[in-house]
Parts: C-alpha cells; structure tokens; sequence
C-alpha cells in the first residue's frame, strides 16, 4: 500500500473539502442512528399495544435490526475520523489557514461515535 502523498495545490480549499467531507458523513452517521433508535423503539411500541398477540421473534427482530443500524452508524462515525486525518496528515502547512481548528470535526464524530456506543449498551440493558 502506498503512503500517503502530501498535497502541492497550497490552496486551503482543499481542507475544507475535506472537512465538508467529514461533516457529510456525521450527518449519515446521526441519521443511520437514529433510524436504528426508531426501528429497535418501534418493536417496543408494537410490543406493548399488542399485548400477548405479538410473537417474541417480531420484537428480537426489531431490536437486532435497530441495534444494527446504531453500531453499524458508531463504526462509520469512528471510521470517517481516521479517513480524515490521512487527508489532514497529507496536507501542507498553506493549505491550512493560521489558526484554524482542524480537529473540531474529528471530535465531533468522536463524540457520536462514543454516543452510539453508549446508546448500544443502554439499549442492551433494557432489552435484557
């Protein structure tokens, strides 16, 4: 596999491409989240308001498909982190403005990614 090359546009453009990039995939990452919430929630709902007539498996279903989509949204969240930092590591020292925070949006990811993590563990427990 081939190290990453630095970049030789010097035109700071191209980290906010980068980051757009980034940002991007935490709005896929929030909605795949979320999606998974309501998916594994919705089970619940079914389960409660049908009382005995809904099956066991129909509420494991929604509850693994949910779960799925959570961890599967976290992997991406972390995932995006370190395909953005080869870009930033790629990068020269003109193509970032002075002074400019590049790491906002890798903590940001971070931060979804350890909420979804934590939102798979409460889920579990209550599950349980």
């Amino acid at each position: 596999m081939r190290e990453a090359e630095m970049s030789y546009l010097k035109d700071p453009r191209v980290l906010f491409a980068a980051e757009r990039t980034l940002l991007a995939w935490n709005r896929t990452c929030s909605s795949l989240m979320a999606f998974g919430f309501v998916i594994e929630r919705f089970g619940l709902f079914l389960q409660i308001t049908s009382g005995e007539s809904l099956k066991t498996f129909q509420r494991h279903f929604s509850f693994s498909v949910g779960m799925a989509f959570v961890m599967f949204a976290s992997f991406l969240a972390i995932y995006s982190i370190f395909q953005h930092l080869k870009i930033l590591h790629s990068l020269n020292l003109e193509e970032i403005p002075a002074g400019y925070n590049r790491y906002i949006g890798v903590l940001s990811n971070a931060a979804l990614g350890i909420l979804g993590l934590v939102l798979t563990v409460y889920l579990f427990r209550g599950f349980i």
